[in-house]
């Protein structure tokens, strides 16, 4: 009996979640189809921002491997073209099979590197925030600084229109008596 989950109430509430969100109803939906463990792997959150993503893969050469990256999804597979062996395999216990994994970013995260070592694969990754979304400062100005605030930062046709609206407000001689 497959169970569904209503995720409606929760997304009433919330701006900006709906890919979460999505990621949640995705795990529901596959129930007990659990991934592969194959490549086993390590996470490891080195610093704030900064990840170290480890996987095994013995036996499988730099040129063997391929990492992807589209959109926020980093996918790592892996394909050995075996060589014909000269005897008979009595026991394969030594996995060399082909291999696909997926990962799904956070938002801002970057593949920074990538190196095989040992029969490890490393994979640096790391949280780069634009600069729109750096905290920042914003300076508290006096009432009479803001006119010459505004005068600077704006263009010479905001300049030009505030000039002829104060040129408006002043009484003009021709109407004095």
């Amino acid at each position: 009996m497959m169970m569904t989950y209503d995720f409606a109430p929760l997304l009433r509430n919330t701006i900006g979640f709906d890919r979460l969100m999505n990621m949640v109803g995705d795990v529901v939906q596959q129930g007990s189809t659990l991934p592969s463990s194959y490549p086993p792997y390590n996470i490891e959150k080195l610093a704030e921002g900064e990840y170290l993503l480890t996987m095994a893969v013995a036996g499988f050469d730099r040129q063997d491997i391929d990492i992807e990256v589209e959109g926020n999804s980093l996918t790592v597979s892996g394909r050995i073209d075996e060589a014909p062996k000269t005897g008979e395999i009595l026991h394969r216990g030594i996995a060399s099979r082909a291999f696909q994994r997926h990962f799904t970013l956070a938002d801002h995260v970057v593949v920074e590197k990538a190196e095989l070592s040992k029969g490890l694969l490393h994979i640096g990754l790391k949280q780069v925030l634009p600069e729109a979304l750096k905290p920042r400062k914003i300076a508290v100005v006096e009432g009479q600084e803001r006119k010459r605030v505004i005068e600077s930062a704006g263009s010479s046709s905001q300049a030009n229109a505030q000039q002829a609206s104060e040129r408006a407000s002043e009484p003009s001689s021709s109407l004095q008596a």
